[in-house]
């Protein structure tokens, strides 16, 4: 499929992972594809890993001036975004009585914020052409989950802005959509140790984690002319974890 021959996508968070695999995907099916992450070398590194049809930029999410500085720039070079997938996040977890106020508002700067400020900014520039997608990111999280307050409240901001923003652009042909996965192969995951891990694992209806690939698949849909009449929609990715049962 070449579903985004000329189109302009925006990844954040664009080192690895995730969003690493979605950029990937975008520029297999012809889009051009710019790239923000704080680490600047990282995301050189990343940009230059896809070819030519990709660019690179050091963004910090967390700060609504760069996130305008960056929308801004890509608008001038392109004089179109077609799809911003906002995946940029970070973890801090620990029992809320443990939680710094430090590790409390770094965690909304990033995963809520960072989405907010990427839609204020992009917003704009789609009500130009009555057509675009905004896709953010939550987590399978958002329901509940022990030892991620700061996370879990995020990523539960993340749901309700969608939801709102959906209702706001919708009569623009903009779609505003997010994807909740569950346990897939990340750096992220990797971290956790592999006790906790298994019990996790366990609580898969499919007992077995995802690939980063099923996240891009999800996402080249979302944000694709196909899915024009999907909106407001939180799409799990998450192989069945969230079907009745405890992630705690």
């Amino acid at each position: 499929m070449n579903r985004y021959q000329d189109q302009a996508v925006a990844v954040t968070g664009a080192v690895q992972g995730l969003a690493r695999a979605m950029a990937e995907r975008f520029a297999a099916e012809g889009a051009t594809v710019a790239l923000a992450d704080r680490e600047g070398e990282a995301v050189a590194k990343a940009a230059e890993a896809l070819g030519a049809n990709s660019r690179a930029d050091a963004v910090d999410v967390s700060s609504s001036a760069a996130v305008e500085a960056w929308i801004a720039d890509l608008d001038r070079t392109y004089g179109r975004i077609d799809a911003l997938v906002g995946n940029a996040g970070i973890i801090r977890d620990n029992r809320a009585e443990d939680i710094s106020d430090d590790d409390w508002q770094a965690v909304l700067d990033v995963n809520i914020s960072g989405a907010f400020y990427g839609a204020r900014a992009v917003l704009p520039v789609m009500r130009r052409r009555n057509y675009d997608r905004i896709l953010s990111f939550s987590s399978m999280s958002w329901r509940g989950n022990f030892g991620q307050a700061n996370y879990v409240a995020a990523k539960a901001g993340v749901v309700g802005l969608t939801r709102a923003l959906a209702l706001e652009t919708a009569r623009q042909g903009i779609t505003v959509n997010a994807i909740a996965p569950g346990l897939i192969e990340t750096p992220m995951l990797a971290s956790i140790n592999d006790r906790a891990r298994d019990k996790l694992t366990a609580k898969i209806a499919m007992r077995h984690t995802g690939d980063p690939t099923n996240i891009a698949e999800a996402a080249a849909f979302l944000c694709s002319p196909t899915a024009r009449y999907i909106t407001g929609v939180v799409l799990d990715v998450d192989g069945g974890i969230g079907i009745g049962s405890s992630i705690r």
